[in-house]
């Protein structure tokens, strides 16, 4: 039985996914590096805002920061509850998951990597998708913490394979987002009405994702609203081709598209919305899409 939780990392997903815990358990704890953050999460929600050492001691700690490294360096900090369960939501790296469950496992400690999709509008719904990696056990203890904040809940492999995953969907959907910017700016060039062509494309084979939410809410619109910052999109892209590398298989489609993003995180404003790496190709084509 889970008696505590804790969340540490409130940034645009945490701050949303810990909001749903306090609904399902007594004791919620959150830690937060700008601790104002974690004591304004509490008066608005009811969580506890507790120093980090105490956020170690629930008997489930979610993570959920920029990268794998703020991960080990929480872990060097804290010293964690035997039997408890480290569930890293964060977009790590596979190879760090494995080392960080290896590290937990000698103090009897577990380690799942759980990262999330479904953007901030998923974790206000918590309509989450969850693709875990680790232990059978330990994620069948973890999994009604998880339910708190998810809708789709997977256990996809051992340590790292629900980074791996993670890594893969979101560079998947980077290729629909390049294409998506080639295809719709040939159709613009042609003189064709773009929305009036999603409306088509998105009642036909060619949807994607990108074509029902990324194109008309944030694209062609012209809003770009901040959710999941391009910088990331770039990081997962990344680890998405060193997975690739590891295997010594060949991906062209998938390395050129890395190439074309991490090109756009080049020329984008620091914190851009992933989407706006459409704006690469309107730079090419003097094109812009809306």
């Amino acid at each position: 039985m889970i008696q505590s939780v804790a969340f540490i990392g409130l940034g645009a997903m945490g701050y949303r996914m810990a909001a749903h815990l306090p609904k399902h358990f007594n004791d919620v704890y959150v830690w937060n590096r700008n601790q104002d953050k974690a004591k304004q999460h509490a008066a608005e929600y009811g969580t506890q805002a507790v120093d980090l050492q105490k956020a170690a001691q629930a008997d489930v700690i979610f993570s959920c920061l920029p990268t794998s490294q703020e991960v080990d360096d929480i872990l060097s900090q804290v010293y964690l509850k035997k039997g408890s369960i480290w569930v890293d939501c964060t977009s790590g790296v596979p190879e760090s998951a494995k080392k960080q469950a290896q590290y937990l496992a000698e103090q009897d400690v577990y380690f799942l990597d759980a990262p999330v999709s479904g953007q901030t509008v998923g974790a206000e719904n918590a309509t989450l998708t969850f693709m875990v990696g680790g232990d059978q056990s330990a994620f069948e203890q973890a999994l009604p913490a998880m339910q708190a904040m998810g809708k789709l809940i997977k256990l996809v492999g051992g340590s790292g394979a629900g980074f791996a995953v993670k890594a893969i969907n979101n560079m998947m959907m980077a290729v629909h987002l390049c294409a998506a910017a080639e295809g719709f700016t040939t159709l613009k060039a042609h003189g064709v009405n773009l929305n009036e062509a999603l409306a088509c494309i998105n009642a036909s084979s060619g949807k994607s994702g990108v074509t029902e939410t990324a194109l008309p809410q944030r694209i062609f619109s012209r809003e770009f609203p901040l959710t999941f910052a391009l910088p990331l999109l770039a990081k997962d892209t990344g680890i998405a081709i060193d997975l690739i590398r590891e295997a010594k298989l060949s991906a062209p489609v998938i390395g050129l598209t890395q190439s074309l993003i991490q090109a756009a995180d080049a020329l984008a404003k620091p914190d851009s919305d992933f989407s706006t790496a459409v704006k690469l190709y309107e730079s090419w084509s003097k094109i812009t899409l809306e």
